[in-house]
């Protein structure tokens, strides 16, 4: 069995409880790379101060380790891998989607090593600890915005159109036939980027998935507009 953990004190209190009722057991701890100061300091045999820096995964970001913190994960951690800022914003997302359940940064370290490969566990039973729920609406609704975006569910369309009455409807009319959900439309006739008797279209609108995406711009240059991106 493998069980994975994020952050270096809660690592190491689990790997000294797991390893001393059972030793066969693999414990892994996870770190973001924005601050990796355990990582640091188990290359080193001592505590390694790093750079305060910028990170989703709060709860984990410290500067030095505590010594005794450090002596329990060389005794008992099997190993430590780290993850971006990208991977842990899309566990975040990943357990909103499908276990309905709210995790800060830190507290899905451990699910962004297992979805994006960091260990090894093929074939083997894994648990992984999602722990912490102390997280920012705010942040939550940047991570939602931004995991739409990569999935292709959410996507700007930027289009020119001839400046003439009944080209902005027609043009919404394409998008709306296809299936795309419209959230926002901004229409401006004096872009410096386009000639005069064109106007620029930019629309924000919600998909179905990359595969969508792409079928609602075949369907507006088929329409005999311009796709600018």
């Amino acid at each position: 069995m493998v069980i994975a953990v994020g952050g270096g004190g809660l690592a190491a209190g689990v790997a000294l409880a797991i390893k001393e009722t059972n030793p066969r057991i693999k414990i892994y701890g996870v770190e973001t790379k924005a601050m990796a100061s355990m990582k640091a300091s188990l290359a080193a045999g001592k505590p390694v101060t790093v750079d305060a820096k910028k990170t989703i995964a709060e709860g984990i970001a410290v500067k030095t380790v505590g010594v005794k913190t450090l002596e329990l994960c060389q005794r008992y951690m099997d190993d430590l891998v780290l993850v971006d800022e990208e991977e842990i914003a899309e566990a975040i997302l990943l357990l909103l989607e499908k276990e309905k359940t709210v995790a800060e940064g830190a507290g899905a370290a451990a699910l962004a090593a297992l979805v994006h490969k960091r260990l090894p566990v093929a074939g083997k039973k894994v648990a992984a600890i999602v722990c912490g729920g102390n997280i920012d609406v705010n942040v939550i609704s940047r991570i939602i915005e931004r995991g739409l975006v990569k999935s292709g569910r959410l996507m700007r369309l930027i289009v020119t159109v001839p400046d003439v009455p009944g080209s902005l409807a027609r043009l919404l009319s394409v998008v709306g036939d296809t299936g795309g959900n419209i959230q926002q439309v901004q229409h401006d006739r004096n872009a410096a980027r386009v000639e005069l008797g064109q106007t620029v279209v930019e629309i924000d609108l919600e998909t179905k998935g990359f595969e969508h995406a792409a079928e609602l711009r075949a369907a507006i240059s088929s329409a005999g507009f311009t796709l600018v991106s």
